[in-house]
């Protein structure tokens, strides 16, 4: 079956017709039927070079053989039982080995709800209520985490969030002067932020103002979140706070933490962490933070965790996804140059990010840099889409362990031709 027929039959049994409604294209979404490396086939046969790479989860390629092998022989032991084994406890001691705030693990089933207990815990361990978040950091889709998710705007992209909850959630400036005025409300207990910056680096986060960030939120007392649920593993073995030295409470992980498969983690504080044993009693409740999941550290997904951690720990997948981002950044902005068009492409460790009409984001707001206009957002996906090049979201794309200087080099290609039909129809000058 064609993609298009397939997106016909499932608009009758999906709402949409997707499961997430940032996989829904016009006028229908891709199906792809299987991926290896950095490349992937969808249904039709057509053949993608891929800079989404799971929603940035595939950190060692797709069906990494070391990942493939763990899982195959998982599956025959035991699937699921809901019981302890032997490989929760593994994974989690790798986690706290990689990652300077760990000392204690727990698994959840996404990366949405890790954001979820890491708020829960926050609240639990401050005894207040209140949470502070950056503008336009993203953490996961439930009602804690959606308002200020929209650069430039305190309200929340959804329907179904009671207004009580929002009113539990200050949103403030990446600045630590915002912060700081902000943490003067005393009701506050818990800061939470994107360590890379909003939308995964779209709008960086220098890391002298992370630092600052930190000192202010150590100074006020609060808990301090880091969502490295992007940045985990990927900036380095042990994130951001590991290759920049700041060091939050509690910490995110998500996507490659699991080895590419479903699931996500929240590390940290061991004082913090163990409210969720069940030997700790507060106010008559033991454990004091209630934490369930069916599939939280489930066999299946801890193989695969297992067998990637000895891989990511070394650094080398990392130093070669970097190299590789730098390659495409610095091709993308000799191919813009050599057009005559005004744009930059930009980005930390191996992730890039394009911003048309200026050559710097420097003194851009977050809704500034995220307002491109749409017609230029849609012209560059569709254009690098139809000449097999997949994108991760907005203008935005990451690389892996998998990406190779010849795979880069035929992305470059596809972007100078996606660069001259937009310069054609207009859509550039």
């Amino acid at each position: 079956m064609t993609s298009q027929i397939l997106s016909e039959q499932a608009r009758a049994a999906l709402p949409g017709g997707v499961s997430h409604e940032l996989r829904y294209r016009a006028p229908h979404p891709v199906f792809i039927d299987r991926a290896k490396g950095a490349e992937k086939w969808d249904v039709d046969g057509k053949r993608y070079l891929d800079f989404k790479m799971g929603s940035a989860s595939q950190m060692l390629g797709h069906c990494h053989p070391e990942i493939v092998q763990a899982v195959q022989r998982q599956a025959e032991r035991s699937i699921f039982s809901a019981d302890c084994h032997v490989l929760e406890t593994e994974w989690a001691e790798w986690v706290n080995r990689l990652y300077p705030s760990a000392e204690r693990a727990r698994f959840t089933s996404s990366g949405t709800e890790a954001t979820m207990l890491a708020i829960r815990l926050a609240r639990a361990w401050s005894g207040k209520d209140r949470v502070l978040r950056v503008d336009g950091h993203f953490h996961g889709w439930h009602d804690h985490a959606l308002k200020g998710a929209k650069p430039g705007s305190d309200t929340t992209p959804s329907l179904g969030i009671p207004q009580a909850i929002n009113e539990l959630i200050d949103v403030c400036a990446a600045e630590p002067d915002a912060m700081q005025k902000a943490l003067e409300d005393e009701r506050i207990g818990t800061v939470i932020i994107e360590a890379s910056g909003a939308n995964y680096g779209c709008v960086p986060l220098a890391t002298d103002t992370l630092r600052a960030l930190h000192d202010v939120a150590r100074a006020a007392g609060v808990v301090l979140i880091f969502d490295e649920i992007i940045t985990g593993f990927r900036w380095s073995p042990g994130g951001r706070q590991a290759r920049d030295g700041i060091v939050p409470d509690l910490t995110t992980l998500a996507k490659v933490v699991t080895g590419g498969l479903p699931g996500g983690a929240v590390c940290g504080r061991a004082d913090i962490m163990e409210l969720m044993s069940n030997a700790t009693k507060r106010n008559g409740i033991a454990p004091a933070v209630s934490h369930k999941g069916t599939f939280n550290g489930s066999p299946l997904v801890a193989a695969a965790a297992c067998a990637a951690m000895p891989i990511l720990a070394t650094g080398e997948i990392q130093a070669q996804a970097d190299a590789m981002a730098d390659r495409m950044r610095a091709g993308m902005n000799t191919a813009m140059a050599d057009a005559g068009i005004v744009g930059l492409a930009y980005g930390d460790s191996s992730i890039f990010h394009i911003h048309f009409g200026r050559d710097t984001i420097d003194g851009m707001t977050p809704a500034q840099i995220r307002s491109l206009p749409p017609v230029q957002v849609k012209a560059y996906r569709d254009g690098m889409l139809h000449r097999g090049v997949d994108m991760m979201a907005y203008t935005s794309g990451l690389t892996s362990g998998a990406h190779t200087p010849e795979l880069i080099d035929e992305a470059l290609d596809a972007f100078r031709a996606t660069l001259a039909d937009m310069i054609r129809d207009g859509v550039l000058k």
